[in-house]
């Protein structure tokens, strides 16, 4: 059987940043709902701190138009901005995504993607 554990290195995203166009795993800290409190002498919504795959960009353009510098993006296209930046929700800190199991990879595609399964499950394909 293929050995499936990673270790994770978690980078504060104070001290250092992804290369751009680098997928990573990101924890996002914020707030939600943000508008969800009536009395203006309470916090804004329920504090969370959270990990979802985004991606870093050096530069990103919003369909708004507003243009981002140095940002982590979602599959939504939502901007989250490094922690301590002026952002709702930022990303505290940032991991490398593991390769995918049995091989150093992260991406397989077309033909490679069934001998790739094969290899992780540890079997040999149908005959």
């Amino acid at each position: 059987m293929t050995n499936l554990n990673n270790v994770v290195t978690w980078v504060d995203a104070r001290e250092r940043l992804p290369r751009s166009g680098t997928p990573v795993a990101a924890a996002i800290t914020g707030r939600y709902p943000a508008d969800s409190s009536a009395d203006s002498d309470a916090a804004l919504g329920e504090e969370f701190w959270l990990v979802m795959p985004m991606y870093f960009t050096t530069l990103h353009w919003s369909e708004d138009g507003a243009e981002h510098r140095d940002c982590f993006v979602d599959s939504d296209g939502v901007v989250r901005l490094p922690y301590g930046l002026a952002s709702a929700e930022t990303v505290t800190h940032w991991a490398e995504l593991p390769t995918l199991p049995g091989g150093m990879t992260r991406l397989v595609l077309g033909e490679g993607v069934q001998p790739a399964l094969q290899n992780a499950w540890g079997t040999r394909p149908a005959t």
